[in-house]
């Protein structure tokens, strides 16, 4: 089976993330470079303009909580 993400699966891309940028420490990207990143995954499969602060936050979050 096929795993598609959308902005609601914070938690499954920040794993992918941790994975395609083991160097970066995400308390300091920007949402622009996080907001690209997300769209050129693979399995991202939403909107690009249906993100929002809120959004980003809670990736960037959940992210974190994967490095720590």
């Amino acid at each position: 089976m096929v795993r598609t993400l959308t902005w609601n699966d914070a938690q499954a891309i920040a794993e992918v993330l941790v994975e395609r940028h083991p160097d970066v420490d995400p308390r300091y990207i920007r949402f622009t470079d996080l907001h690209r990143w997300i769209c050129t995954l693979p399995d991202f499969v939403d909107e690009p303009g249906a993100s929002n602060e809120r959004i980003l936050e809670a990736i960037q979050m959940a992210w974190i909580g994967e490095t720590n």
